[in-house]
């Protein structure tokens, strides 16, 4: 009886340690959001660009302005808004460090590659482009003058992630968007998964 109710103790103050990680959680998700979205509120239209809520993710959406067809060159006007966004946004990352595991930048392709009808091959390829592009973002954003002091952080923190058409984006009727699904995004990854798991392991 006795050992039954110590556990039960124990039960409850473990759910109440991994809700106030969840708490913490969402206050700093929720904090960072408003962050992001006060910074570059003005830009987003210009950027054709947007922030997810739930993901944090800043999302830049038009493929023409990104990269050529089948190129892992990055545009001039991308170059220009990287020079714009990039330090604007390590300056709000760094009142969120300690909530920070890992920042992805994420590159995103649609179903399609030119010259074959065989979904094998082009999910290859398309796999071999998104993750050249990442590799081209981080390096450009990585080489901006004016972040030299944050390159120590960048190296510690920033992952190039390609994904290939494995997550496109669907229109209304759920078919495949080509052209929305040919992205590029910066994803803040927060550390509130590993104390949970910290707190389940002790």
């Amino acid at each position: 009886m006795f050992i039954s109710i110590a556990y039960m103790h124990y039960v409850r103050i473990e759910k109440e340690k991994i809700k106030e990680v969840a708490v913490a959680y969402e206050n700093a998700q929720l904090q960072l959001y408003n962050a992001l979205d006060i910074e570059f509120a003005k830009d987003l239209q210009d950027w054709d660009a947007e922030i997810d809520k739930q993901t944090l993710e800043v999302r830049f959406k038009s493929p023409d302005v990104l990269f050529g067809l089948g190129s892992t060159e990055l545009k001039p006007k991308f170059k220009l808004i990287l020079d714009d966004f990039f330090p604007r946004y390590l300056k709000v990352l760094d009142n969120y460090q300690e909530h920070i595991t890992e920042v992805r930048i994420e590159g995103h392709t649609s179903t399609d590659w030119t010259g074959t009808t065989n979904p094998d091959i082009a999910y290859f390829n398309n796999m071999a482009l998104s993750q050249g592009r990442t590799r081209a973002v981080l390096q450009y954003v990585y080489d901006i003058k004016n972040i030299a002091t944050h390159q120590q952080w960048v190296k510690s923190k920033f992952a190039a992630v390609g994904y290939s058409s494995a997550h496109p984006i669907l229109d209304k009727t759920g078919k495949e968007d080509p052209n929305r699904s040919r992205r590029v995004t910066f994803k803040v990854v927060t550390n509130a998964e590993l104390q949970i798991r910290k707190i389940i392991q002790e």
